[in-house]
């Protein structure tokens, strides 16, 4: 079982000094919360001190160091009292007073239906909400003769072993890999991090306290999920280096025949009640289509396929592409190599971010220790100003004038905001300006975090950014289409993935013999992108239309998948069904929906380019959804939306 069920990890034995020492760390807003949880102090709601709308990654509410000094000290003396009573909290805030905090904290108005969600987020009344439990008795042989493999072992791998080891179904997971992490086992090249804040980008019943930096690096990361997978006893239900070659429906018992191959090259077929699919969308990567890549007589790899046996020291390197990998991989071999050459295809806007390469302050890690609900509510904090907050600049407004630059009025606000600090980083640099300062309106490709390393890297004189595209790979280096080439020692391919090619490579054949990549043909027909019509028992983690595109957490979107899965699965097994399959209607009236809304988004404006789309131009990657709407559509599922078979 999971077992985050206490307001903080540690009670506080430090004497006052080492306490005030500490404070002078923590996030002021987040503090004053903790303070009302330790001393039931409501008052603190109503007192003058009140942080300001949290904004563009703002952690202190805008507060002046004077009224951050002011509240340190009114904590310290709430929580030596805390202290001396032996850590004992009163009763907890009530729902609305719940409400109140969740304004208070982030200076805004924040809609009464959040709540609910919050307080699931956040264990706040001592328990993980989304801990899996049967409405009814059901035999121990009922759980065991149902089986389900997992595909998969990165977080939402992880996460399905998690809650199936709670409810006590039989589940295998296979992975290609040799280790956890899935996207974060693989992407391990120079400077390779997050840009969630951690404190969010984690498992809401398994806080980590120990995050070294704010954004943690790739090793961080894969650790996490495997120190997860080792205390949920998930671990050993992993086959490492075995992939899934293909899985076929049987109509006739309701179950599932997949094809498996070993690391050893051996396949095998196995049998199982239900898929869940947790291979993901970035995991298959994508080269450019240029003539002459085979002809390269230096090092060429992808960025996710890092060769850490190629020393960088002295070498000239070509970086093809300037996407988020580019982004955060070319600052650190501009360090070590002679010469970095860019090749950009289109420039990014970036979100500043001053936290970005930071540490997290001992005060800090102290507070998210010792200090009841902190973590927590710092937790929401970022989650308000990253993710709900910003989802109306994602919308077209039609009677916007400057539709060519921005799509709406905040819209607008944001480009100036990013402009004017890409022109501060830039400097008297016209020409490097002139490159880096996107036409497109803000978040209609990925917005990427920046804490000045991007434009540090392209000014240093042993790097070149070019604009130019790329033509041809010769022998000994790259050609731009303006027929100047490059000669390199090492050519990395930071080219993306096949985003839109989901559960591909593996061929999936549902009832009546009908193959889903047929059937979706780059534009898939899903139930919440969870199922599909015709593929009973089959269910996707992370599928079509279920990136993020605005913010939030992928982990948050997967704990709410995963819920829904097992809630399926749940009633396979204690009402005696053996498959539960998505009606066309369903999927029908869900893929209307999501189209109607992704078409209004910037993600869809004319002459948008980014891997949202498919080969036709139609957003099917990434959800136009309010993350508090996608928890709700998916608490439990409707069951007016499948077929259940007896």
């Amino acid at each position: 079982m999971t077992d985050f069920t206490a307001p903080c990890d540690e009670k506080i034995t430090e004497d006052n000094a080492s306490i005030a020492a500490a404070l002078e760390n923590t996030s002021i807003p987040a503090l004053m919360m903790s303070m009302l949880h330790m001393s039931g102090d409501t008052s603190i709601l109503d007192g003058e001190i009140k942080p300001g709308m949290a904004f563009m990654g703002e952690i202190q509410g805008f507060l002046t160091p004077e009224q951050q000094a002011e509240v340190r000290a009114k904590a310290l003396d709430i929580i030596i009292d805390y202290r001396d009573r032996n850590c004992e909290l009163p009763e907890p805030p009530n729902k609305e007073v719940v409400h109140k905090m969740m304004q208070f904290i982030v200076g805004d108005e924040v809609p009464e239906e959040y709540v609910e969600m919050m307080i699931e987020d956040t264990s706040i009344y001592g328990k993980d909400e989304r801990a899996f439990s049967w409405d009814k008795p059901v035999s121990d042989s009922a759980k065991q003769n149902f089986k389900v493999l997992v595909i998969g072992a990165g977080q939402s791998g992880v996460l399905a072993g998690i809650r199936m080891n709670e409810a006590g179904i039989p589940y295998t997971i296979v992975e290609k890999n040799r280790g956890i992490g899935g996207t974060w086992f693989e992407n391990d090249y120079p400077g390779a991090r997050v840009d969630v804040a951690n404190h969010f980008y984690s498992y809401s019943f398994e806080p980590n306290h120990d995050w070294p930096e704010h954004y943690s690096r790739q090793p961080r990361l894969a650790a996490y999920f495997d120190r997860c997978a080792e205390k949920y006893q998930v671990k050993q239900h992993i086959q490492f280096e075995t992939e899934v070659i293909s899985c076929t429906y049987n109509d006739d018992n309701a179950m599932w025949s997949v094809l498996i191959r070993d690391g050893k090259g051996h396949e095998r077929t196995e049998i199982y009640n239900a898929l869940i699919s947790g291979a993901g969308q970035l995991n298959r990567q994508k080269y450019p289509d240029i003539e002459g890549m085979d002809k390269f007589k230096g090092k060429a790899f992808h960025s996710s396929r890092w060769d850490w046996d190629t020393d960088l020291k002295g070498k000239r390197i070509a970086v093809i592409g300037t996407g988020a990998s580019a982004f955060q991989l070319v600052p650190e071999i501009a360090k070590t190599a002679e010469h970095v050459t860019v090749y950009q295809r289109s420039p990014n806007w970036m979100f500043p971010n001053d936290r970005y390469h930071a540490t997290v302050e001992d005060g800090k890690i102290w507070a998210l220790k010792h200090l009841p609900y902190y973590g927590r509510w710092y937790r929401f904090l970022h989650f308000w100003m990253m993710a709900d907050k910003t989802h109306p600049l994602l919308f077209v407004d039609p009677e916007w004038e400057h539709q060519d630059r921005s799509i709406s009025e905040g819209n607008e606000f944001t480009r100036i905001m990013f402009s004017e600090y890409l022109e501060q980083q830039c400097g008297d640099d016209k020409e490097l300006l002139a490159k880096v300062l996107p036409t497109y309106p803000p978040m209609g490709k990925r917005t990427l975090q920046d804490n000045g390393s991007w434009l540090g890297a392209l000014k240093r004189d042993n790097v070149k950014l070019i604009t130019h595209p790329v033509t041809q790979v010769t022998e000994n280096g790259v050609i731009d289409d303006t027929g100047i080439e490059v000669e390199v020692d090492i050519i990395v391919y930071a080219t993306g993935f096949h985003a839109s090619r989901f559960l591909w490579p593996m061929t999936i054949t549902g009832k009546n013999g009908i193959d889903l990549h047929e059937e979706w043909d780059d534009d898939p027909k899903t139930n919440l992108g969870i199922t599909t019509p015709h593929f009973p028992n089959l269910f996707c983690v992370y599928g079509p239309g279920n990136n993020l595109g605005h913010g939030g957490s992928l982990i948050f979107y997967s704990e709410c998948q995963i819920r829904y899965i097992l809630e399926c699965i749940k009633t396979l097994i204690q009402d005696g069904y053996k498959s539960i399959e998505c009606t066309e209607q369903a999927s029908e009236d869900y893929y209307q929906k999501f189209t109607e809304a992704a078409d209004k988004t910037v993600w869809a404006h004319e002459g948008m380019d980014n891997w949202y789309k498919n080969k036709s131009g139609k957003v099917v990657t990434t959800s136009p959804w309010r993350l508090i709407d996608f928890w709700r559509w998916t608490k439990k599922p409707d069951l007016d939306h499948y077929t259940l078979q007896k």
